[in-house]
């Protein structure tokens, strides 16, 4: 039975999170249960290197993992089948254009390997607020002027924190995420948590210290 320390439990508004540094090994991350999806919050948590992660009837759980999965542009690996495909023209890419059909797509979409969705209705409305407030960006591509692929993440300084992507195609959300990685400016792209498919195209672990140390300095530029 995992033992949850008294300071992890969010009691009010203003609780404050515990530092990142005190996160659980198993499960691996975890750094605070409850509270809510304000913005005020959710900004908050992402300054400091957390973010939410729940499933249906649970409370909002908040996590730090260590390792931190990363990409920088100068990572970024581009495969010759992928590379093919950028250079097709077949698709088009929009910053914003449709962020409301980006997070739906994201929460509806079936994956490999995973029977639901952490992205709830709670979620999709904290996500949307904080796309109003200029927090929140979308990624989309269009094969045909539809839409077929994109992420989302919250922006920051010079960091991009990746929330969800979706494809309808093959590679659509791959080449979201290139132009993310190697147009848009960000020094580093936060991958949370460790996936074959973001490793395929250069992402890395870091020590979850580095990774704050990092974060800390982007956030300023």
């Amino acid at each position: 039975m995992i033992e949850i320390p008294p300071s992890f439990f969010l009691k009010s508004p203003s609780t404050p999170f515990p530092d990142a540094s005190l996160a659980l090994d198993e499960p691996n991350g975890l750094i605070a249960i409850g509270g809510d999806l304000s913005s005020e919050r959710l900004i908050s948590a992402y300054q400091q290197g957390i973010f939410p992660w729940y499933s249906d009837n649970e409370p909002v759980i908040w996590y730090s993992p260590n390792p931190r999965m990363i990409i920088t542009p100068e990572a970024l690996h581009i495969a010759k089948s992928l590379g093919k495909t950028l250079r097709s023209n077949q698709f088009e890419v929009r910053i914003n254009a449709d962020f409301d059909s980006v997070i739906r797509h994201c929460k509806s979409v079936i994956r490999k390997d995973q029977t639901g969705t952490w992205i709830d209705a709670d979620m999709v409305r904290a996500y949307t607020e904080l796309y109003h407030q200029g927090v929140v960006q979308s990624v989309e591509v269009y094969q045909n002027d539809v839409l077929v692929g994109g992420l989302y993440g919250v922006r920051m300084g010079r960091v991009f924190f990746g929330e969800s992507m979706f494809s309808k195609v093959s590679n659509a959300s791959k080449i979201a995420f290139v132009h993310l990685v190697k147009n848009m400016d960000y020094e580093m792209i936060d991958c949370q948590v460790e996936s074959t498919h973001l490793k395929s195209l250069g992402a890395f672990n870091i020590p979850r210290d580095v990774f704050i140390q990092k974060l800390q300095k982007l956030l300023l530029k």
